[in-house]
C-alpha cells in the first residue's frame, strides 16, 4: 500500500490553478482551503500583486503567506515583509520609455508594493485585468513619483498573442538582466532575475521550519515551472501546457474550472 506523503506546506499558484476562467474563486474550495490553513501554511505564489491576492483569502476565508509579483515581494500571514526585490526607479524609467515607444499597440501596467499605475484606466485590457484581480489601478504617468526610491516590482504587458510573443523575446534580449516569463498568450511579466517562484518557496520553507520535500506546489503555466521544479510533490493542472504537464511530478486529474487542487488536497491531506 502507497504511503501518503508528508506535507507540511502548500504552495499554489492563482490564475489557472485556484481561481475558475473568471479568475475568482471557486466557493466550493471554501471548506477543504480553509480546513487545509489550519493544518499547514497554505501559501499563495502569483504575479499578482498583494491586493489582487487578499480578495481570494477573504473570499474563501483563510490567511496565509503571499508571495506576490512571481516572488520579488514576499509577505507573511499578518502582512509583514519576508523579501523583496526591485527593479530600480531609474532603470524602470528607462524601460517604460522602451515600451511606449518600441511596443505601442502593448498596455502596460508597472507594480510596486501596493500601487499599480496605468496610464488609461479606460483601456479595455486594464478594466478587464481588474475585473480578474479585484482590484483597482490608478491612472498616472508618473512613474518616478509614484516609486519614488522604492523602485519597481513588476511591469505587466498586456496584448494580442503575436504581440506578446515578440514583447518577451525582443525584452529579454534587450534587457538581459531581467526576468521576462509569459503567464499566458496575452500576459506577460517584466521582474527583477532575483524574483522567482522557487526562490519564495525556499524562503517560505525556512520561514516556517520544513524542507521542500514536505511541500506540494500546484501550477499550469510557464512562469510556474521553477516552482515546480523546486519540490518533489508537484502537480500540474489538468489544464496546464504540455511542458508543464511533463516538467511535474504529477498530474491533477481535475482543471481549475472543477476545483481541482481543493479536490487533490482532500486526498493528500484527508
Amino acid at each position: 500500500m502507497s504511503t501518503r506523503p508528508d506535507i507540511r506546506i502548500v504552495f499554489s499558484d492563482v490564475d489557472g490553478t485556484l481561481v475558475d476562467n473568471e479568475h475568482h474563486p471557486i466557493a466550493a474550495s471554501a471548506a477543504t482551503i480553509q480546513r487545509v490553513a489550519r493544518q499547514v501554511p497554505f501559501c499563495l505564489v502569483s504575479a499578482r500583486s498583494p491586493e489582487g491576492l487578499y480578495p481570494i483569502q477573504h473570499q474563501l476565508g483563510f490567511a496565509g503567506p503571499i508571495a506576490c509579483f512571481s516572488g520579488a515581494y514576499v509577505l507573511d500571514a499578518s502582512g509583514d515583509e519576508l523579501y523583496s526585490s526591485v527593479i530600480p526607479t531609474s532603470d524602470a524609467l528607462e524601460i517604460k520609455r522602451y515600451l511606449d515607444e518600441e511596443l505601442p499597440d502593448v498596455t502596460t501596467g508597472t507594480y510596486g508594493f501596493h500601487a499599480w499605475i496605468v496610464d488609461d484606466r479606460s483601456d479595455p485590457r486594464v478594466a478587464r485585468e481588474e475585473y480578474f484581480v479585484q482590484a483597482r489601478s490608478v491612472e498616472s504617468r508618473d512613474l518616478a513619483g509614484t516609486f519614488g526610491e522604492g523602485g519597481v516590482h513588476k511591469f505587466l504587458l498586456m496584448g494580442e498573442p503575436a504581440s506578446i510573443m515578440t514583447a518577451q523575446r525582443v525584452v529579454s534580449e534587450r534587457y538581459p538582466h531581467l526576468n521576462v516569463v509569459r503567464s499566458n498568450d496575452t500576459l506577460c511579466e517584466i521582474m527583477s532575475t532575483d524574483a522567482s517562484k522557487s526562490w519564495a518557496v525556499e524562503l517560505l520553507c525556512a520561514h516556517h521550519g520544513v524542507s521542500r520535500a514536505q511541500a506540494v506546489a500546484f501550477g499550469d503555466a510557464p512562469n510556474d515551472l521553477d516552482m515546480l521544479l523546486s519540490v518533489e510533490q508537484s502537480y500540474a493542472m489538468a489544464n496546464a501546457e504540455d511542458a508543464v504537464k511533463a516538467a511535474a511530478a504529477h498530474v491533477v486529474p481535475w482543471t481549475n474550472e472543477e476545483d481541482g487542487v481543493a479536490r487533490m488536497l482532500e486526498q493528500l491531506l484527508p
